[in-house]
């Protein structure tokens, strides 16, 4: 297979900006390195744009939205259908290019990373095939209709599936983009651009602006021609764009933050819930805002938790992201790597209980950004590991003396994103489910439902993503009275 940035440069695409369907050469003159996580090797140079390139694009986006937001929803069904399409025939590649540029382990760029991208064009599509633009209360009508213009902001920590998270609703919509990936990890954005031009969406409809947030983020945040920003990264840059948003009243609807609990309950099944907590932490390197990366688990069964998470740590294989046996990679940039190295000698500072992992990279290894799988124990509520969020492979067990206890501990934190509960008894853990505050709550262990809404409280963020509520950020409400005469 050719390589990722082999096959951009040959299509002439690496080095330009997606505007009014072409490929155009940036105005901005900054670039950015992208570096493979997991050789701390130069993939490419990135052109960084400008103020003037989102206002290309924003005018773009402006001239193409009236034709489409007035297309029936059947066409932009068959249009959706056909980059989904595209985009399972591409996906040996697109998996190949997160690993290099944010260092997935091969093997999950392939089983989650794609698939589940693929599965936001797909819902998307659902959504919109039983969506009813109209409704009618009384003599009055009630339209949905698009937004308008969207600027999508999303980050490296998973590049093809928040993408798809935002555009692919947006378009259903009838709404027109434009995107700006993160610079960190930017090459599965442009391979994604050339996907959506293969497509044939029309003209303007989907732009894409390289940059970074102080100057592309903030000219799209505060740019009067945009009516909406999505913005998926930390509370900081959430806040950031809100504020920037604010002179223009522009909808913002934002994926932030989260430290989400696993709250354990005495009757559940230990083994299972402890070791499959361990993995679900340390899924995607524990790089997810809704990692569940504090297990709250009950004191009398301390010792046997222990035991189990030490055993699954050591399930996890970290290594060259395309060995096949390795299961996970390297952590996506630098700065990351530092941050989970600090916060692993906070937390042995803080005096919690250190029983796998631990700081620098895995035995043997002396490049890259590998860190260890860390679990502490004995971690309590106040500890800096406990609150603040560290975006890696870095569990902690907080044990509790009662349900309401855990409620409790559960919900002290900023954030309000994710939640688990594990325990036999459903009315028990469906009534600790209702009283944890957080947008989302997972029962032992559910399939992934990409229908289901997801979204936080308190500063994980507001508006949701997924299915039909996910679709309807991007609409706005007309009623029109009189509509009908009375009967």
């Amino acid at each position: 297979m050719i390589a990722p940035v082999d096959h951009l440069k040959h299509s002439g695409n690496l080095g330009r900006f997606f505007i009014d369907g072409r490929w155009v050469a940036p105005h901005g003159s900054g670039t950015s390195a992208v570096i493979n996580p997991a050789t701390e090797s130069l993939l490419c140079h990135i052109p960084l744009g400008d103020r003037h390139d989102v206002d290309a694009a924003v005018a773009a986006a402006t001239r193409a939205f009236p034709a489409w937001s007035q297309t029936a929803p059947d066409a932009r069904i068959t249009l959706l259908a056909r980059l989904e399409g595209l985009m399972e025939d591409n996906a040996p590649l697109l998996a190949h290019c997160m690993s290099q540029e944010m260092g997935a382990a091969l093997s999950y760029a392939k089983a989650a990373q794609v698939p589940l991208a693929v599965a936001h064009i797909r819902t998307a599509r659902e959504v919109l095939a039983r969506f009813e633009f109209t409704s009618q209360r009384g003599t009055t009508a009630i339209f949905r209709e698009p937004i308008g213009v969207c600027a999508l902001i999303t980050p490296w920590n998973w590049p093809l599936y928040q993408i798809t998270a935002k555009v692919a609703p947006a378009l259903a919509a009838g709404c027109c983009v434009v995107l700006k990936p993160s610079e960190l990890a930017p090459l599965s954005a442009l391979l994604f651009a050339g996907l959506v031009e293969k497509a044939g969406f029309p003209a303007g409809v989907f732009n894409l602006v390289q940059g970074d947030g102080p100057e592309v983020g903030a000219a799209m945040a505060t740019h009067p021609g945009v009516d909406m920003v999505s913005i998926t990264g930390s509370t900081r840059a959430g806040i950031a764009v809100a504020k920037a948003a604010a002179d223009t009243v522009k909808r913002v609807a934002q994926e932030l933050g989260g430290k989400s609990p696993n709250l354990i309950l005495h009757d559940a099944d230990m083994e299972r819930a402890v070791s499959l907590g361990v993995a679900t932490a340390m899924r995607n390197l524990g790089q997810s805002c809704s990692a569940p990366t504090r297990m709250i688990v009950p004191r009398t069964q301390l010792a046997e938790v222990e035991e189990i998470a030490i055993r699954a740590a050591e399930q996890i294989i970290v290594g060259d992201p395309q060995d096949p046996g390795v299961t996970h990679g390297a952590i996506a940039n630098h700065a990351q790597f530092a941050r989970v190295q600090t916060m692993i000698a906070v937390g042995i500072a803080e005096g919690a209980h250190l029983i796998a992992g631990g700081p620098g990279r895995p035995e043997g290894m002396v490049r890259g950004f590998f860190a260890r799988p860390t679990v502490f124990s004995q971690v309590r509520p106040d500890m800096q590991i406990a609150q603040e969020e560290i975006f890696g492979p870095v569990l902690c067990i907080l044990p509790y003396d009662s349900v309401e206890d855990a409620i409790r501990i559960a919900n002290d934190t900023v954030y309000g994103l994710g939640a688990h509960v594990q325990g036999r008894d459903l009315p028990l853990a469906r009534a600790v489910a209702s009283q944890i505050r957080a947008g989302q709550v997972h029962l032992n262990y559910p399939a992934w439902d990409p229908h289901a809404p997801f979204g936080g409280y308190k500063q994980s963020g507001n508006g949701r993503e997924y299915g039909r509520e996910g679709m309807l950020e991007y609409l706005e409400v007309k009623s029109v009275l009189g509509f009908s005469v009375p009967d």
